[in-house]
């Protein structure tokens, strides 16, 4: 299996310029290759240009610019246009399945933070001084950089990359390891509904509340952003000081936030894993949960439009993106598969309006957003609980109908 690591590089003065540099070239490359696709297809002859063509231009690209494209590692830029590649390859996807097709787009400098290098020995090389007492990683071009290395790297490392993140530096690794060994069986499994206010109930009664990260954050976000917003829209390169300041502020406002939600996203999982044999949870939507409604024309009026909920649906679209449900589920997956444990996703459609005693399923089973209160036989419980109960029972049925 592979597993990816990530670690804090602390750059001198010197490599920090030389990293962003590398950056800035990439992104030089990245945009060059992409107006080139544009140039020929919109020539008469309408010309595709793939990732071979442009790989074998490399070479001269490096030694006409030998002060520039030829300092880097000529994998790293090759990688850099199979990145493009892939970008156009999944246009071309969803033009096809008629989703919105989204073509791809230039980078600016400060939108483009990664560059890859395939291969650990071929322009980089991890754990570059070995009879060093500190772990360092070398770049080509830029030397060997000291890594915080805060875990051991188990396995064969098969690819590197640097990613910038505001001012701070990062090394992200995968590495080849073998099959872990599964945890103990503990004979127990669980369904879960996800929520807002607790970020999870599961079906033997247990909450976990919302953490609610963004929603904290909130007061310092907006003054920060108010901040911002006094000084005019302008490229990075024509900021002032103040300005850079005020940007560097927003950036870490949501930087603190989204670390906050993914480290408790990775503790909640880990707490299923090593608890439960197999997880059932809805298998949720949360692109289409989270969109803005539809406007609706007056039709008696033409040219206005008739009040859609978008005010009070924008307050629950923040909400869930605050929640942060899609990259728990992920992460869930994955720690289940390296424990050996088993998760399964079954359709949400009534699994809080179904009664878990008698099965009588109604609209009215459900008087307010925590209550359960059964129409038909009386019963009473948190709405949240009874929708885990029920996804656990779905879960079960699809398990024994589908055997591994």
């Amino acid at each position: 299996m592979i597993r990816a690591y990530k670690f804090l590089i602390r750059p001198t003065v010197r490599q920090e310029q030389a990293l962003a540099e590398m950056l800035r070239d990439h992104c030089s490359l990245y945009n060059g290759a992409l107006q080139e696709r544009r140039g020929a297809w919109r020539h008469v002859s309408k010309t595709s240009i793939k990732y071979g063509m442009q790989s074998a231009q490399l070479r001269e690209i490096r030694a006409f610019d030998p002060e520039r494209q030829g300092r880097w590692s000529f994998s790293s830029q090759q990688a850099t246009l199979r990145r493009l590649d892939k970008a156009f390859a999944a246009f071309f996807r969803r033009v096809k399945s008629g989703e919105a097709p989204g073509y791809p787009r230039f980078r600016g400098v400060n939108w483009f933070d990664t560059v890859d290098f395939p291969k650990d020995g071929d322009g980089c090389r991890w754990n570059s001084t070995p009879r060093d007492a500190v772990t360092r990683v070398r770049f080509q071009g830029v030397g060997h950089v000291r890594v915080n290395q805060h875990r051991p790297v188990v396995g064969h490392v098969k690819t590197v990359s640097v990613k910038r993140e505001g001012r701070k530096w990062f090394v992200v690794l995968t590495a080849e390891q073998g099959q872990p060994e599964p945890l103990p069986a503990t004979g127990s499994v669980v369904g879960i509904d996800l929520g807002i206010t607790n970020f999870l109930a599961d079906s033997n009664g247990g909450f976990v509340p919302g953490p609610r990260h963004g929603h904290r954050a909130a007061a310092k976000l907006e003054s920060a952003q108010q901040a911002l917003s006094r000084f005019p829209r302008c490229k990075a390169k024509d900021r002032t000081a103040n300005h850079r300041r005020a940007v560097e502020k927003v950036a870490q406002l949501h930087g603190k936030a989204r670390r906050q939600r993914l480290d408790h996203a990775h503790k909640t999982a880990l707490g299923l894993v090593r608890a439960h044999d197999f997880i059932a949870h809805e298998d949720l939507r949360i692109d289409n949960m989270s969109k803005a409604p539809a406007p609706k024309p007056d039709p008696d009026r033409p040219g206005t439009f008739l009040t859609n909920g978008a005010a009070a649906k924008a307050g629950l679209n923040k909400s869930i993106n605050d929640a942060g449900w899609g990259v728990f589920l992920t992460i869930l997956h994955a720690k289940a598969e390296s424990a050996g444990r088993e998760v399964i996703a079954v359709n949400p459609r009534n699994t809080s309006r179904t009664c878990p005693e008698c099965g009588h399923t109604a609209k009215e089973n459900r008087p307010t957003q925590e209550k359960f209160h059964c129409v038909s036989c009386g019963h009473h419980a948190h709405a949240d609980t009874v929708g885990a109960v029920n996804v656990l029972r779905a879960g079960l049925v699809r398990r024994d109908a589908n055997p591994a």
